[in-house]
């Protein structure tokens, strides 16, 4: 007797650097497919922080559903456990309304976590260590990590004290002993899954992302940053200047700058440096997947969206 063949749920997964066209393109072929968005990305989850994250607003919507947007307060800590328990319910969600989840987001740890093609040790708080970790500079952290685990300090950003101390806490757990590993227990080979590249390449990357700062510089980043900081009683969120560098990228060099740090210049100079290699670490992370079709660019640098329909509408068909 011939044994069935189950047919396993498709997923659509848009990836790539900052500003390279993943939030356009992932409403594009929701449009034209019936499909839901994703949002794979470590600072859009957090409420308030929009302009600063180029979070998509509710007109480039469409009125395409979204989720795990504004899903958690900035004060507190959004882990890949958790993107692994609310994508997963996401997905679930998503099939259950009979339509296509389409993944969209540059978090590769965060996709490839959720989808089953990484796992994550299930690592318990070490308040002691954290401590001790807390005294050192992110330098001197980021120096660490490379020698305990050199393939994370690859892709992890070097000034980020918080996610360096969850990495050394996380390899100098695994020194000692093997640590309990998580995984989705439904990605890999639960699910027929379509890569999606975006990557205009360096020289356009890097005008790109240029044009972008200066857009939400003008679309009033300082101003919300301001918000973010401000007391509850004067209608803000009451966040601390440490955890607005904590929250890294945009936050981080906002904070400074509110705080007398630097001047304007230095902090649009200095995040539009850190933006560019921001982009590099999310490439040589996303490099690694060879399923990945990378999507061509035109001439004026946009991504040929009727090439990647394309792709999306044989590899549902199949």
């Amino acid at each position: 007797m011939a044994k069935e063949i189950v047919k396993r749920p498709k997923i659509i997964v848009v990836i790539g650097p900052t500003s390279s066209g993943k939030s356009a393109l992932g409403v594009f072929l929701a449009q034209k497919l019936g499909g839901e968005i994703i949002s794979a990305d470590s600072r859009q989850v957090y409420r308030g922080l929009n302009i600063g994250t180029g979070k998509v607003t509710r007109k480039e919507m469409a009125s395409v559903p979204h989720h795990l947007l504004d899903v958690v307060s900035p004060k507190k800590v959004f882990a890949v456990s958790d993107f692994l328990t609310l994508g997963g319910q996401a997905i679930g969600k998503i099939l259950k309304n009979g339509n296509i989840p389409i993944i969209v987001g540059g978090t590769g740890l965060y996709i490839d976590v959720l989808l089953g093609r990484m796992s994550i040790p299930e690592v318990p708080p070490n308040p002691q260590l954290r401590a001790r970790l807390e005294k050192k500079s992110s330098k001197e952290l980021f120096a660490l990590l490379k020698v305990k685990d050199p393939a994370r300090a690859t892709t992890i950003e070097p000034q980020n004290p918080r996610r360096l101390i969850r990495a050394l806490e996380i390899a100098m757990f695994k020194d000692r002993q093997t640590a309990p590993v998580r995984t989705s227990g439904s990605g890999g080979a639960a699910y027929d899954i379509l890569w999606l590249g975006l990557n205009p390449g360096e020289k356009i990357l890097h005008k790109k992302i240029h044009t972008r700062l200066l857009a939400r510089l003008k679309q009033g980043m300082l101003a919300e940053a301001r918000r973010l900081h401000a007391p509850a009683r004067l209608g803000g969120r009451g966040l601390s200047y440490k955890r607005m560098e904590a929250l890294g990228l945009e936050y981080r060099y906002l904070a400074c700058y509110l705080q007398n740090k630097i001047s304007r210049e230095e902090m649009e100079e200095q995040l539009e440096r850190a933006i560019n290699k921001y982009a590099k670490r999310q490439m040589r992370w996303f490099k690694r997947n060879l399923d990945i079709h990378w999507v061509a660019y035109s001439a004026v640098g946009q991504p040929n969206k009727q090439k990647a329909l394309s792709l999306a509408k044989r590899f549902l068909s199949i």
